[in-house]
C-alpha cells in the first residue's frame, strides 16, 4: 500500500464531514484584491516592439480611424490638430500619445463599502465577471434566454465568491425587460444586492448618463465629480473604426470623471490580420486613437487600455479560444499598455464549449494564466463564460472562482520570509529521526494555510468520492451557486439613498414606453 493510499485511508470519515461542513456553511472570507509579486512575462524584444509601434503610427497616419455619425467627435479632432477627411480621422505621428499622458497610471475605483473599493493599475489585478451573454445555463442544466432574476443570481454570486473583486456590469442580457429599461434595473441590481465596485451601462449616450445620475445619488454628486466609481466597457468596432453608440457613451463617461475601458474587439483573421503582430499593430492603432479621446473630453479621466482577442476556426469562421495566437496578442498588448503607463484589460476564463467540462476548463485555463502572467489589471469575464460568450453559466461561475482563487496565490509569490525558509522544519526531521515533516512544529503552524485547496476539485480516494455521492465537479459547483444565492443577504444601505434609487427608477421607466430594439 502507497503512502498516499494509506495516508488517505487513515483520515476516515473525518475529512469527509469537515469537506461537507465547508461546502455547507454560507460563510465566505472575501480576499482583497491582488497585488501582485510575481514578474510579467514580456514576449516582445525590443526590436519588435518597435517594428509593432511604427507600423501603428503609420496605421494611424495613413489609414485612419473612423469616429461614425459623431460631428462632435469630427469637430473635437480638427480642433486638436488632427487631418480629417469626411469622418475618417489620420492622426500627426506622435499626437494620441501626447494626449494619452494625461490618463493617469493608475486609478481607485470606489465601492459604497470603502472595504471593497479597487485600485486598477501598477501590480494591481482586479477580478470582473462575465459580460454580455443574452443565454444562460441554468442550475436545472437548461439552456435558455437570461431574466432579470438570473442577472440578479449572478450578482448575487458574484457578492458571495470570494476571489471575485468586482461586481461586474452585464453580467447576463437579462431580455425579459424592455431594452430601454432594462439598464435601470441592472444597475439597481449592482447598487443594492453588491456593495463592491460596479460597471455602468454603455447602449446608449442617455443609459450612461443615467448610470452616472445613479451614482450620484449612491455616492453623492461632488464624490463623483472627484473620484471614480463606475467602470464601462467601450468596445471598439475593429477593424479601425469607433461607432456613434460607444462614442455617445465614452463622452459621457469621461466627461464624469468616470472610468472607461477601451477594448479593441478582435477575432483574428475576421477583424484583424492573421498573424499576431499584425493584430498587435491594429489593436495598437484603436486603442490609441481612442485613449487619446477620452483625454480630449476630458484631460485626467481614467481609463483602462484593453483588447479582448480571440482566433478564428478557418474552417467554419467560428471563434476559437484558448489558441496561443491570443496570448500572444495578451502578453504584447500588456507590454505596449505597460510603455504607455496605462493600466490593461483583458483575460478572462474563456471558452467556446457548450458545457462546463474538459474543453472549456483548458481553454479557460489558457486565457486565464496568460493573463495572470501577463500582468492583466482589469480581467472581465472572469467567471462564468460558456459558448464564446453567448451564455452566463451558474456551474462555471462557480467553477472559475475556484481558479480565481487559486491564481490569487500564485500572484502572491514566493514567501522568503523566515516562516518561508522553513530551516527550522529541516533541522527537525534531522534531528528527531524522522522521515517525513507531517508531524513537525512547523507542518502543524502552516498546514490550514500551506497550498490552496480547491472547493471544487475532489482528490480523495474512490471509495470516500463514491460514499459522497460520486458526483462531478459541475455538481458540486451546482451545489455551491445553489448556496450562494440562498445565502445571499444584501448588505446594509442607507435607507434614505434606497428609496431615492428606487424612486428614480420607477421615474425613469414611466417617463417612456417599452422599447425591445
Amino acid at each position: 500500500m502507497s503512502d498516499v493510499v494509506s495516508a488517505r485511508r487513515g483520515r476516515g470519515g473525518g475529512g469527509a464531514a469537515a469537506r461537507r461542513a465547508a461546502r455547507t456553511n454560507g460563510v465566505t472570507e472575501q480576499l482583497p484584491y491582488i497585488r501582485r509579486k510575481i514578474a510579467t512575462f514580456d514576449i516582445l524584444d525590443d526590436e519588435a516592439m518597435e517594428i509593432i509601434e511604427n507600423n501603428a503610427d503609420i496605421v494611424l497616419e495613413e489609414i485612419g480611424v473612423e469616429f461614425r455619425d459623431d460631428a462632435e467627435a469630427i469637430a473635437m479632432w480638427k480642433d486638436a490638430g488632427a487631418d480629417v477627411k469626411g469622418e475618417r480621422v489620420h492622426f500627426p505621428k506622435g499626437l494620441c500619445r501626447s494626449l494619452m499622458k494625461t490618463a493617469p497610471t493608475e486609478f481607485t475605483q470606489h465601492a459604497r463599502n470603502p472595504e471593497r473599493s479597487v485600485v486598477i493599475g501598477g501590480n494591481s489585478t482586479v477580478f470582473a465577471p462575465v459580460y454580455g451573454p443574452p443565454f444562460v445555463r441554468d442550475l436545472e442544466g437548461e439552456r435558455r434566454y437570461a431574466t432579470m432574476e438570473d442577472f440578479s443570481n449572478f450578482v448575487k454570486m458574484a457578492y458571495m465568491a470570494p476571489a471575485m473583486h468586482h461586481s461586474g456590469g452585464t453580467v447576463c442580457e437579462p431580455v425579459d425587460v424592455a431594452v430601454n429599461k432594462r439598464h435601470l434595473d441592472m444597475v439597481h441590481a449592482h447598487m443594492t444586492l453588491s456593495d463592491k465596485p460596479y460597471m455602468g451601462s454603455v447602449t446608449a449616450p442617455e443609459r450612461a448618463a443615467d448610470t452616472v445620475e445613479m451614482s450620484k445619488i449612491l455616492f453623492g454628486a461632488e464624490f463623483v465629480e472627484n473620484n471614480c466609481v463606475v467602470t464601462s466597457l467601450i468596445n471598439i468596432n475593429s477593424p479601425l473604426v469607433m461607432d456613434d453608440t460607444m462614442l455617445g457613451a465614452l463622452k459621457t463617461y469621461a466627461r464624469a470623471g468616470q472610468a472607461t475601458i477601451i477594448s479593441p474587439f478582435i477575432v483574428g483573421g475576421a477583424m484583424s490580420p492573421v498573424t499576431v503582430a499584425g493584430t498587435l499593430t491594429q489593436v495598437l492603432a484603436e486603442a490609441q486613437a481612442a485613449i487619446a479621446f477620452s483625454q480630449l473630453c476630458r484631460p485626467g479621466a481614467p481609463v483602462i487600455m484593453g483588447t479582448f482577442a480571440t482566433s478564428i476556426s478557418m474552417q467554419s469562421g467560428a471563434p476559437a479560444f484558448g489558441t496561443p495566437e491570443p496570448a500572444q496578442v495578451l502578453f504584447g498588448a500588456a507590454q505596449f499598455a505597460r510603455k504607455f503607463e496605462l493600466p490593461f484589460r483583458s483575460g478572462g476564463s474563456l471558452t467556446g464549449s457548450k458545457l462546463p467540462d474538459a474543453q472549456a476548463a483548458y481553454e479557460s485555463a489558457n486565457t486565464l494564466n496568460p493573463a495572470i502572467l501577463g500582468g492583466v489589471n482589469f480581467m472581465l469575464h472572469a467567471a462564468g463564460w460558456l459558448e464564446g460568450g453567448l451564455v452566463s453559466s451558474y456551474e462555471k461561475f462557480v467553477m472559475d472562482c475556484d481558479q480565481l482563487a487559486a491564481q490569487q496565490k500564485m500572484a502572491q509569490g514566493v514567501d522568503v520570509t523566515e516562516n518561508g525558509q522553513a530551516m527550522g522544519a529541516i533541522r527537525e526531521i534531522v534531528e528527531s529521526n524522522v522521515t517525513h515533516y507531517l508531524g513537525t512544529e512547523h507542518t502543524q503552524a502552516n498546514f490550514k494555510t500551506a497550498f490552496y485547496r480547491s472547493t471544487i476539485a475532489d482528490n480523495n480516494s474512490f471509495e470516500q468520492w463514491e460514499t459522497e455521492g460520486a458526483k462531478s465537479a459541475p455538481q458540486r459547483a451546482n451545489e455551491t451557486a445553489r448556496r450562494w444565492i440562498n445565502d445571499h443577504v444584501s448588505p446594509e444601505m442607507d435607507v434614505t439613498k434606497r428609496e431615492a434609487l428606487d424612486d428614480y427608477v420607477a421615474r425613469k421607466k414611466e417617463s417612456m414606453p417599452d422599447a425591445f430594439t
